[in-house]
């Protein structure tokens, strides 16, 4: 259950600062979908847009990473950072950007060693290699 309300479009209509946002939200990907991330978001017009303007230059720019790798970035930094709602939301936006069932096994593997590796290495306290400092 949200710990704060999710805003309707009726209630966002009088919010003229969350309506400009939602609107953005829904020309961006060419969808009338807005998800509940948002609605919540809504309560606070300047974060929602705040946050909505960052989402939009990282994710939904054109940039040297392919919008396919970085759903996929952002569903092993969910995962690291224990988010369900994230997970299954980039989850579902790499699918529709093509991630196949064999890629999404294969991130989940990657996921899970390094998570392993992360532990291990935590656990040891082992200095970094000198060839792997940037110069």
């Amino acid at each position: 259950m949200a710990t704060t309300r999710l805003l309707s479009d009726a209630e966002v209509e009088k919010i003229p600062a969350a309506k400009v946002v939602f609107d953005d939200i829904r020309a961006t990907p060419k969808s009338d979908f807005v998800n509940n991330f948002w609605r919540g978001l809504a309560n606070d017009p300047a974060l929602l847009k705040r946050t909505w303007e960052q989402v939009k230059l990282v994710i939904a720019t054109e940039s040297a990473i392919d919008p396919l790798t970085k759903e996929m970035i952002y569903i092993a930094v969910s995962t690291a950072n224990g988010c369900s709602y994230c997970v299954h939301s980039h989850t579902a936006a790499a699918r529709a950007k093509g991630m196949t069932d064999a890629q999404h096994g294969e991130l989940v593997s990657i996921i899970g060693l390094a998570g392993q590796t992360n532990h291990l290495v935590t656990a040891m306290q082992i200095s970094v290699d000198p060839q792997f400092e940037v110069k």
